[in-house]
């Protein structure tokens, strides 16, 4: 735990990630510009700081994305589903989220799946959690990795994406250190938007 607490790269990295993502939220009128550039921001900051792990053929990593980012979309499809049916319904909280931060237009979209979901990726998973990997168990890595995922949600104001963010990384923290391949997760990732965002967009 000493080691973890003294780690610099990871401490100077969180930072950075919370600031970025302050200003991210702060003007919903232009998050896409200031969400764009803070995830290119971070990804230069992995690019410098640490080494990406590739442990699976391409067509496998593919294939292992595109089933689990599915997956992962109906268990939030399904969820949403159930919380209706009990009449516990999130909808105007989903309707508050996709009018402030949806993607809208085309180049939008273009930075939600090439550079938004990649860029989460190498750096949550390929840089927080390979960090916390260095000083803690695998089980605490990815609780701590994911728990830190929600955290810089917080400036949405949204405590449903706070959530949603660290269940997505509760996953994907699974599937980076049960595979070793960030090509993997970073597909999963995309499928997961794609679906979420243009596919399939939950009812709101």
């Amino acid at each position: 735990m000493k080691k973890l607490i003294c780690d610099s790269k990871l401490l100077t990295g969180l930072i950075l990630a919370h600031v970025l993502l302050y200003f991210s939220f702060n003007d919903k009128s232009i998050f896409w510009y200031i969400f764009s550039g803070s995830i290119l921001a971070l990804i230069i900051f992995t690019m410098l700081k640490g080494e990406m792990d590739d442990q699976l053929s391409i067509p496998r990593s593919i294939g292992w994305g595109v089933i689990t980012g599915l997956l992962l979309y109906f268990i939030f499809w399904a969820g949403y589903h159930f919380l209706e049916f009990i009449d516990f319904s999130f909808r105007k909280e989903i309707s508050r989220l996709y009018k402030w931060f949806a993607p809208s237009l085309f180049w939008q979209y273009l930075s939600l799946v090439f550079v938004a979901a990649p860029g989460e990726e190498l750096f949550w998973r390929g840089f927080v959690q390979k960090r916390l990997l260095h000083s803690l168990k695998p089980i605490p890595s990815i609780l701590i990795g994911a728990f830190l995922y929600g955290s810089v949600h917080i400036y949405s104001g949204s405590l449903l994406l706070i959530f949603a963010a660290f269940l997505s990384g509760l996953v994907w923290g699974v599937l980076y250190f049960w595979k070793k391949s960030m090509p993997l997760v970073i597909v999963s990732h995309i499928i997961f938007d794609i679906m979420l965002f243009i596919v399939a967009p939950l009812p709101w």
